[in-house]
């Protein structure tokens, strides 16, 4: 296994995180759409789209007060949301049995990453058929990432890598695994995986050194983790890189400052004994990580 350390000139350029991501065309080739704009009030942006699994339902689309017809368009257009459709009524979603119906979606916000959706709100009127009253609905739609946990070994000791970022929602800087959001719908797990953890750390891991450990799990899971299915569609593939280095690259690693901090990304890096990492952060990715790797191992899935 390689494992390069690159200078901040050579990281990854930042259009990669912000260029255009196409939209899904194809996911519902049979979804046929109608959008109705009202010129007198942004409030009567509506848009209905007809389910393969709701036949003779259709399904309303509005836009709350505030969302511009620009904004509109670019939801109902996005692969968020075209992905959430799919999702709905894949074999395993709940519109797949008939047992509920989706009859109502109210767009509530948008947030733009350069020319594509970053984040997109909304409010979706799922009801039960045999008790006739709606499920909890509220959805922020953010899309698949991936997240690295990167073991090296040095002279007889085991260490993570992990980076220091500020999170305002939780109002903490907070101990992370390497990790970021797809940038396309190209589906590129390992390769995004990669690009972030030189984006992140400075280092460029192969491809092909990369496992992951997403895809020990049942296929039944979509071999994803969904760390708050309760509010947020992010689903996250965790993946493994373990490698050797000398102790002069553990370090130069600690404490590097790293990220796209013209865009914001104001990153530290650190690095921890693997035997401490368990208690040194509150990161779901990390421990989610961690539970999968040692079980894939007490399985004879690694080694």
């Amino acid at each position: 296994m390689t494992l390069f350390l690159l200078c901040s000139s050579s990281r990854v350029a930042a259009s990669r995180r912000f260029g255009f991501s196409p939209s899904l065309s194809r996911i519902c080739p049979s979804t046929r759409r109608r959008l109705t704009i009202s010129s007198s009030t942004m409030s009567n942006l509506t848009h209905t789209i007809t389910l393969p699994s709701q036949v003779g339902e259709q399904v309303e689309v509005v836009a709350s007060p505030g969302v511009s017809e620009a904004d509109f368009r670019a939801a109902i257009d996005s692969s968020l949301f075209k992905q959430w459709l799919k999702n709905m009524q894949s074999e395993t979603g709940i519109l797949a049995n008939g047992a509920m119906s989706l009859r109502k979606v109210l767009i509530q916000g948008v947030d733009m990453f350069g020319e594509r959706i970053g984040f997109l709100k909304f409010k979706a009127d799922v009801i039960d058929l045999d008790t006739g009253k709606k499920v909890p609905g509220i959805v922020f739609a953010r899309g698949p990432a991936v997240a690295v946990l990167i073991l090296l070994d040095s002279e007889g000791e085991t260490y993570a890598v992990l980076t220091e970022q500020v999170r305002v929602p939780v109002g903490r800087l907070i101990l992370e695994l390497p990790a970021g959001m797809l940038d396309d719908n190209k589906g590129d797990f390992v390769g995004t995986a990669v690009r972030e953890v030189e984006e992140e750390t400075g280092i460029r891991l192969n491809l092909e050194d990369v496992i992951d450990l997403t895809s020990f799990l049942d296929p039944s899971t979509g071999c994803k983790v969904f760390p708050s299915p309760g509010g947020c569609d992010e689903e996250i593939n965790l993946f493994l890189y373990r490698g050797s280095v000398e102790k002069a690259i553990i370090t130069q690693l600690q404490g590097k400052e790293t990220g796209l901090r013209e865009h914001g990304e104001l990153i530290k890096v650190h690095v921890v004994p693997y035997k401490q990492l368990w208690r040194v952060t509150a990161d779901a990715k990390v421990l989610m990580a961690v539970a999968l790797y040692e079980m894939a191992k007490k399985e004879g899935l690694l080694c």
